[in-house]
């Protein structure tokens, strides 16, 4: 059962600010711990079940179905999808999941369109494969380099339409992501009030790009999200959810998931979007996050240290003559 929008209208009334991004609360029902989405207000859980390459592993439908399903059992109250996502398959098994469970459930899409004009009709497409009439959180997808965020910010453009959408009760809250390039995601948030956004953080500092095979670690950026873009978002208490957190599987060979989902939770985020591709990661990972307790800043230091020499050392410093902006 879809909600409406006078009761979206009604739970975006009543949403209060967290005192903190670390301050958590508990599901009673399930034990899964939750926190308040910065300025956001909404209360999710730390947890949230990503809905990209992983979730597409799933065959069938029903088994993706099953998949949401085990993930909302454990407690898991923040969902992430995509329209770009195999062209919204994504976003439709998410729709089928929901039926009758939306209630309760945070759910968040990403707009990968960078033509403002053709804005609209893509949400409307994502809202219709998800069979909602809105979204909680609409997030411009994938930020690049300086030249692809002038393009979202031109008049007309993706983030003027966001704006719009949000106006419009499309989406309750707004937002960007990247894993690409940190300095240029700060910019974006240091010039804009987005209520949330979701970057890559991960106990090797390391963010994404495009390589052989899919998603591999970018070895070639020397900065990292956590020192450069996360201290803005924390500022300006926009609603912080990590991605990456295991570079799509590339980190394993240095750490096991439950040190790597442990450091990310330690870091002033309100969730992990982890990307669970059998049902059993969706169990194992609801028990790391329900036993969470925060790493010390002394055993982050040792684990990030050891993880990011292996993905950052004798590398093109490619920022060696970069004016951090």
């Amino acid at each position: 059962m879809s909600i409406s929008r006078r009761e979206f209208l009604e739970a975006t009334a009543i949403g209060s600010l967290a005192a903190g991004p670390l301050t958590a609360a508990e599901d009673g029902k399930t034990g899964l711990p939750t926190r308040v989405l910065g300025k956001a207000g909404a209360q999710v859980s730390i947890l949230a079940m990503g809905g990209g390459s992983r979730f597409l592993m799933y065959q069938q439908h029903d088994q993706a179905v099953e998949a949401v399903h085990k993930a909302l059992d454990s407690g898991i109250t923040y969902i992430d999808t995509a329209d770009d996502y195999s062209n919204h398959l994504s976003e439709r098994r998410i729709g089928m999941a929901l039926k009758g469970r939306r209630s309760g459930v945070f759910l968040a899409t990403k707009l990968s369109n960078r033509n403002g004009a053709e804005s609209f009709r893509v949400v409307e497409e994502s809202l219709k494969a998800l069979d909602t009439d809105h979204v909680d959180l609409l997030h411009i997808h994938a930020l690049l380099k300086a030249d692809d965020l002038a393009v979202i910010e031109a008049k007309g453009g993706v983030l003027e339409q966001l704006l719009k959408m949000r106006d419009q009760k499309m989406t309750r809250f707004i937002g960007i992501t990247s894993h690409f390039d940190p300095t240029v995601l700060k910019m974006a948030l240091e010039r804009h009030d987005f209520d949330c956004t979701q970057m890559a953080l991960n106990g090797a500092l390391v963010g994404m790009d495009s390589g052989k095979g899919g998603m591999v670690p970018n070895k070639a950026i020397q900065t990292s999200f956590e020192t450069v873009a996360l201290p803005v978002a924390n500022r300006k208490k926009m609603g912080v959810l990590a991605m990456k957190v295991f570079a799509q599987e590339a980190l394993l060979a240095g750490a096991p998931t439950e040190k790597l989902l442990t450091y990310t939770l330690s870091l002033p985020i309100t969730a992990a979007v982890v990307g669970m591709p059998k049902l059993e990661h969706i169990a194992d990972n609801a028990r790391v996050a329900k036993a969470f307790k925060p790493m010390s800043k002394e055993e982050m230091e040792r684990m990030s240290g050891g993880l990011s020499r292996q993905y950052k050392a004798s590398l093109d410093r490619f920022f060696s003559t970069h004016v951090d902006a």
